[in-house]
């Protein structure tokens, strides 16, 4: 198992708002730092995407791709300039100009979407406030975003699921080029690199339900116990035992959330002997008993 694909497929983006903008200059618009995640990308142009400081502006040309996460406020125009930007609702309450060949216009995809769960929100955190990525003419991620573009060109059946699933797809690549190589890229996913550490979080992960002992882990990445323990919590920052706890927790609020299973059907799938076992431990480490924590956040 991919662990990556683990977190990535308990965190699938639904319902995704797209929209495709032909603008002429002057142009702009301010995005709320409610939406959880922003995508923009030039198709043809060029258009500035900033948070506070106009100053750090980033030039987007067709191709590049710029993610946002929520917290702030975010600026897309034809010149880094706030006094071009209106509100989001006025920028699309006023129309767009239908004619993407006319001098000077400038083509633009936004996307907003949401991460389900714990899963998606610890994804979102190891993201930067603004990240931009230029792939080269030949990079997936281009090939992704030329898919969203033909795929708002007209309405057809089944679009809100093709483009949740290009989302997922798009997803994927923008972590990747987040991660690699990033010092600040979450400890899992560097693990995950590591052939030997990865042999362990992969069983971990396909099997949370089982009884995992340290020494079975360290068998299962070829070093001694102490060598392991030692890499494991070097490299994650914890025990194998506390990340498989973090882990199955993790599961279990995403089963809570969910609201499909009982209590004894989660406690058994994320490896616990009883339902009373498995409160013990969620209520020790959440701070209020599975049932409850359910119930407030269904609302």
């Amino acid at each position: 198992m991919d662990i990556l694909h683990d977190y990535l497929v308990r965190a699938r983006a639904s319902g995704a708002v797209f929209a495709r903008s032909v603008v002429r200059p002057p142009w702009g618009l301010t995005l709320p730092g409610s939406i959880q995640l922003s995508l923009h990308t030039v198709v043809r142009g060029h258009a500035w995407v900033w948070l506070d400081n106009p100053a750090e502006a980033e030039r987007l040309l067709p191709g590049d791709l710029a993610v946002v996460v929520g917290g702030r406020d975010h600026h897309l125009a034809d010149e880094p300039s706030p006094d071009r930007c209106v509100t989001h609702e006025q920028f699309w309450a006023a129309g767009a100009d239908e004619d993407p060949d006319a001098p000077h216009a400038a083509v633009f995809l936004c996307g907003a979407y949401r991460l389900a769960g714990d899963v998606g929100q610890s994804l979102i955190r190891a993201l930067p406030p603004m990240l931009v990525i230029r792939p080269s003419a030949h990079d997936h991620l281009h090939g992704v975003v030329s898919l969203i573009s033909s795929e708002l060109t007209q309405s057809a059946p089944g679009q809100q699921t093709v483009l949740d699933r290009l989302l997922d797809v798009l997803l994927v690549l923008v972590m990747r080029a987040s991660y690699q190589d990033s010092s600040d890229a979450p400890s899992w996913y560097r693990a995950a690199q590591d052939p030997r550490l990865g042999r362990a979080l992969q069983a971990m992960h396909e099997e949370p339900a089982r009884s995992w002992t340290v020494p079975e882990l360290a068998n299962l990445s070829a070093m001694s116990r102490p060598s392991f323990a030692r890499n494991f919590e070097r490299a994650l920052g914890q025990t194998p035992m506390q990340y498989l706890t973090d882990w199955r927790l993790t599961l279990a609020r995403e089963y809570l959330m969910a609201g499909e299973l009982t209590l004894e059907q989660i406690a058994r799938r994320t490896g616990y002997s009883s339902p009373n076992a498995f409160a013990a431990t969620f209520r020790r480490h959440v701070g209020i008993p599975p049932g409850r924590w359910r119930q407030e956040v269904s609302g």
